[in-house]
């Protein structure tokens, strides 16, 4: 298959309108988006706050179309089950601890959690709403015996987490909806959690022209800017070129504690 091709400004006029004729049917639902981006900018100044409000009026609508871009239940079993096996490609154990960051109603968790050993999946997420939707999710697979964390998050400084535990930090779909501090947060405090030898795994929306976002929620980064941002916070970043070949429009890199930081962090 071949490797995915970088996004365009999709923020500029000239690409929105030559969108549009292309694509009328879909002008009302990106209006409704603008219209509810606009209301809910005036309503929250932070940016956890505003997402948070975009995720229930999306899972109140429904939860599938809450993680990923409305799409089918089977596209929602498939993105899940690709995740899933990319990660378990990568060397994700039974015997490892597990963080998903945006953990969501479980697309991909629920995959994780019957891998994975009992008690060794924990995931976050901002929204309430949908870490409800997780727990239906738990019930219908009958994972209950797994003893799955669920949390809910207003930052990413995982101050409530201990050191040096986790083997992979996972965040799918998380840095496309995540303005630069947000990122730089989470760069700043997940070394403190990675396992001497664990990695972290996220997708962003790739450009390698001019960065820019789309209303609030859609960010999209150049991938030397996330590799940069990494190492100001002492973790090595690198590009994951296998992920490319994958029917997925996000690009992923990977992150890990430097060998000094390791040290500093180990038991």
């Amino acid at each position: 298959m071949r490797a995915m091709e970088p996004a365009r400004n999709r923020s500029a006029l000239t690409h929105q309108v030559r969108y549009a004729l292309r694509h009328p049917e879909r002008v009302p639902a990106h209006a409704r988006r603008a219209v509810r981006d606009a209301w809910l900018r005036l309503r929250y100044r932070d940016h956890i706050a505003y997402y948070r409000a975009v995720m229930a009026s999306d899972a109140a609508r429904s939860t599938e179309a809450a993680v990923g871009h409305n799409p089918s239940r089977e596209a929602w079993a498939r993105i899940g089950r690709m995740q899933f096996d990319y990660l378990v490609g990568h060397g994700l154990k039974p015997h490892h601890r597990m963080l998903e960051i945006g953990c969501g109603n479980l697309r991909a968790g629920r995959l994780f959690i019957d891998h994975l050993d009992t008690g060794h999946y924990y995931g976050i997420d901002i929204s309430p709403h949908i870490l409800l939707a997780a727990q239906d999710t738990l019930v219908a697979e009958n994972l209950q015996p797994k003893l799955p964390y669920l949390a809910l998050a207003d930052d990413l400084t995982f101050a409530f987490l201990p050191d040096a535990y986790f083997d992979v930090v996972h965040a799918h779909s998380v840095f496309s909806h995540s303005p630069p501090h947000v990122i730089e947060e989470c760069f700043a405090h997940v070394g403190r959690i990675l396992a001497p030898g664990g990695f972290f795994d996220f997708t962003y929306d790739r450009t390698e022209g001019e960065e820019h976002q789309v209303l609030r929620e859609d960010f999209y980064y150049r991938t030397a800017t996330l590799i940069e941002l990494a190492a100001k916070h002492g973790l090595t970043a690198r590009f994951m070129d296998d992920w490319e070949r994958l029917p997925h429009r996000q690009s992923k890199i990977r992150v890990a504690a430097t060998a000094d930081r390791t040290r500093t962090v180990g038991p």
